[in-house]
């Protein structure tokens, strides 16, 4: 669920700007302003991230179409804490407020991550000097993600709160590509992590999943 990101592949930091929501071609639509997102008390409070994943971990995925008979909606954290169904931004939302409520300056981010598509959102927050990303939807694969899972993590807007304001970022897409030395770490972490849950999923697919940290390298070269 959580894994390091690299500076040198994810704009981590972003441009300060005025609401993206009220750009014309804008992907970052919230259902209601900020502010709704953060201003009503949560029931939960996760004292840290392995209490935040079980919580996840009971909730459901169903699209908004599903759910609201809408193409978009952003349900706030309080009403997705009692429903405990939502998609990737109500998970995220949910998953902001508590990261901060731990302490730590955190980040709801919206763009592009691989097999997630368009319109997918994730957190980011930062820890002794570093930042790491938060997939709320990987919950069921364990606390720790492979660093190689975020280089298909393509942040466009990003919005932070320091309790008082709340500030708004434009990211830029960065082309990353790993020293020859720098891949075989890489590989062997993305195996300690993803091979062991899928072998218990279903050990069928293990040879073709030897094959996906290669395939991800290339299609990000």
């Amino acid at each position: 669920m959580i894994a390091e990101l690299f500076p040198a592949a994810y704009d981590i930091g972003g441009r300060k700007v005025f609401r993206p929501d009220l750009r014309r071609h804008s992907k970052f639509r919230p259902t209601f302003p900020i502010g709704r997102f953060l201003s009503q008390p949560l029931k939960t409070r996760c004292s840290d991230f392995e209490e935040l994943r079980w919580f996840l971990g009971s909730c459901k995925y169903v699209s908004d179409e599903r759910q609201f008979g809408k193409r978009d909606y952003w349900q706030p954290p309080e009403q997705f804490e009692e429903s405990k169904r939502g998609d990737c931004d109500d998970f995220a939302l949910w998953a902001w407020r508590q990261t901060m409520e731990m302490g730590y300056p955190a980040r709801l981010v919206t763009g592009t991550a691989g097999r997630y598509g368009e319109g997918h959102a994730w957190v980011t927050f930062e820890k002794e000097g570093k930042t790491f990303l938060l997939e709320p939807l990987a919950r069921h694969l364990g606390l720790v993600l492979p660093r190689l899972s975020t280089l298909r993590y393509r942040p466009e807007f990003s919005v932070a709160w320091d309790g008082a304001t709340i500030s708004y970022y434009v990211h830029e897409k960065r082309n990353y590509e790993p020293s020859l030395w720098g891949i075989p770490p890489l590989v062997w972490e993305w195996i300690a992590v993803w091979i062991p849950f899928w072998i218990k999923a279903s050990p069928k697919l293990l040879g073709r999943l030897l094959l996906l940290p290669w395939n991800w390298i290339k299609s990000i070269r």
